[in-house]
């Protein structure tokens, strides 16, 4: 008999994470019994509306709501819950209040997509650790830092799972072509993409510095992703303005396919400081685009540097300039770059594998006494 699985996410926002969670909830639906619980005020119920697919929805104004915990736990009773599964670190205490109001007393797993950099052995940290049962970090340096910080007597199960990715329809040069004319992106231009929210911990003013490194080339970026800060936004133009780049970068703003944009790029650059995963990085390499990411955190442990992609030295606009400088004049380079990360995303990190064992991880912590 399927278990039955809610997937929880109140985030407001939407990115690698709370996207993840949609994939995990429609990948598990067919062995589980899956609802999904999101926020009222989330840009996520776009990918529900007009589906198949179960979800309730919460309103939380604030890190903790008593309110907001009840309903939960109501929901969880109505469907008869056995696990949850939560994705937003901000959710920890709403859920772990649901489960103890809850009649089912379900089971309680977070994906871990963030660092943890301090100890958790608090009043407050160790009352909500000893509710958890398990928790997923998406690398091993996260799994590391879990077991490090939180007290052993209170650490849940901690096991480290991956993040895949959906294999994408695969685009035929002549609609690649009309893509970049569609988005203003000349023939002979070498194409920079960044895909994620405009906010300034994802370093998009790195590569417009790097632009003016290499402006003297026939090269564009294009940025593909939410505004998070009107004022970094304006601050991007600023630079863009100063730096006399304005036939060079565009902003795109946010896509639901972000395959293809990234198709038509010649790099992917992800230049978060520490990005704790970087699922980006892995959807750029399923499609056969060269990746440049920075040299820390989640890509270590996804990109062979040099063999399925490059790591550039993390706030370095001039070694970010470098890299790419390789890739501009080194064509070969580039495609034998971009077809060894292809093979590498199919061996490690396709949906189909990782969430057959994240569908292994929820099944058998329900069934642990």
């Amino acid at each position: 008999m399927n278990k039955n699985l809610l997937e929880l996410c109140l985030s407001p926002d939407l990115g690698g994470l709370e996207l993840y969670m949609m994939r995990s909830a429609k990948a598990l639906n067919e062995k589980m019994n899956v609802i999904s619980v999101i926020a009222e005020k989330t840009k996520l119920k776009q990918y529900y509306e007009d589906e198949q697919y179960q979800y309730e929805q919460i309103k939380r104004n604030r890190s903790f709501s008593f309110s907001a915990a009840r309903k939960l736990a109501k929901i969880i009773d109505a469907h008869a819950i056995e696990v949850i599964h939560m994705h937003w670190t901000k959710d920890l205490p709403i859920a772990v209040m649901a489960k103890l109001l809850s009649k089912r007393k379900p089971k309680l797993v977070q994906t871990r997509n963030m660092t943890m950099t301090r100890f958790k052995d608090d009043f407050y940290h160790r009352f909500l650790y000893k509710h958890m049962d398990m928790v997923l970090a998406v690398t091993h340096q996260v799994a590391q830092q879990v077991q490090k910080f939180i007290p052993e007597g209170i650490r849940p199960k901690v096991e480290v799972l991956y993040m895949g990715s959906d294999k994408p329809e695969i685009l035929s040069d002549e609609a690649i072509q009309a893509y970049k004319k569609e988005i203003g992106v000349q023939e002979d231009e070498f194409l920079v993409g960044m895909v994620g929210r405009i906010e300034q911990m994802k370093g998009q003013y790195l590569l417009i510095e790097a632009l003016e490194k290499l402006k003297s080339h026939s090269i564009r970026a294009c940025f593909v992703g939410h505004a998070m800060e009107e004022s970094y936004q304006k601050e991007l133009d600023v630079m863009v303005s100063s730096k006399g780049l304005e036939d060079k970068v565009s902003f795109l703003g946010f896509t639901k396919n972000p395959h293809r944009f990234m198709q038509a790029c010649d790099c992917v650059v992800l230049a978060t400081p520490c990005e704790t995963f970087g699922l980006v990085v892995i959807e750029a390499m399923q499609v056969g685009t060269a990746v440049v990411a920075t040299n820390d955190c989640g890509p270590l442990e996804i990109i062979e540097d040099g063999k399925s992609g490059l790591l550039f030295e993390k706030n370095s606009s001039e070694d970010l300039a470098d890299k790419l400088m390789q890739l501009i004049q080194d064509s070969g380079y580039k495609e034998t770059l971009a077809k060894s990360a292809q093979e590498r995303t199919e061996a490690l990190f396709s949906n189909e594998k990782q969430f057959e064992a994240l569908y292994t991880h929820l099944n058998a912590i329900v069934e642990e006494k």
